[in-house]
């Protein structure tokens, strides 16, 4: 691996690079908006909602994101459904961190102190409008942290993706491998900027952690 080797195949990395991120970033925006549907199911009065969030949530947990994945492509195929690879991924990828995000919104609604919505009511607010009003604007502060850390595991998760032939890091990783006949170098420069994009992540979200806590 010499200057030659970085020169010529750098570019496959980055563009790898960028299609994890997009691919990330898809996966999380459509995790929270599915996520939070969820959460309210799973703490609906009714009881049949609550229950299939519930049977959902715990079905997507205790399996593999790879069986998903597997299921969410050849299943859309079997129907006569194709779509473009990059969007197979983001389906699959985001209904399996719904499962997880709804916790974690689910936790944040009701971390908040009843108090809450019992002031809300005593001085003639709807339960929609203090929900609205009162209990989402304090949950997604606390809720925010922990979405920050999930979009730093959906960076690492979705190199499984790369089983699929999407181009990813990973993918690129792989391609690289194969024209180079290289087992192992290639790897390193994936682990590097895998290494690199969710540090970065990171480091925003402390600094974000930060800011909250200084609003307090």
């Amino acid at each position: 691996m010499d200057s030659t080797f970085f020169e010529t195949y750098m570019p496959i990395y980055f563009q790898g690079a960028g299609y994890t991120i997009g691919l990330s970033i898809s996966a999380i925006v459509l995790g929270v908006i599915l996520g939070t549907g969820l959460a309210l199911m799973k703490m609906s009065p009714n009881k049949f909602l609550s229950i299939l969030a519930k049977g959902y949530i715990q079905i997507v947990r205790g399996t593999p994101l790879l069986v998903q994945l597997f299921i969410i492509y050849y299943g859309l195929y079997v129907i006569n459904i194709e779509l473009p690879d990059f969007l197979s991924g983001v389906i699959a990828v985001s209904l399996n961190s719904a499962a997880y995000i709804a916790e974690i919104i689910r936790s944040g609604i009701q971390a908040v102190d009843k108090g809450q919505m019992e002031a809300a009511r005593s001085i003639g607010m709807s339960k929609s409008m203090a929900m609205q009003k009162i209990i989402y604007p304090q949950a997604i502060k606390n809720i925010l942290p922990a979405l920050g850390n999930e979009f730093v595991t959906l960076i690492k998760e979705t190199s499984i993706v790369s089983v699929l032939g999407l181009r990813d890091l990973m993918f690129a990783a792989n391609t690289v491998r194969g024209a180079t006949f290289l087992p192992f170098g290639p790897l390193v420069v994936a682990a590097v900027m895998y290494f690199i994009m969710t540090s970065i992540v990171s480091k925003l979200v402390d600094i974000l952690e930060m800011r909250l806590k200084q609003s307090d």
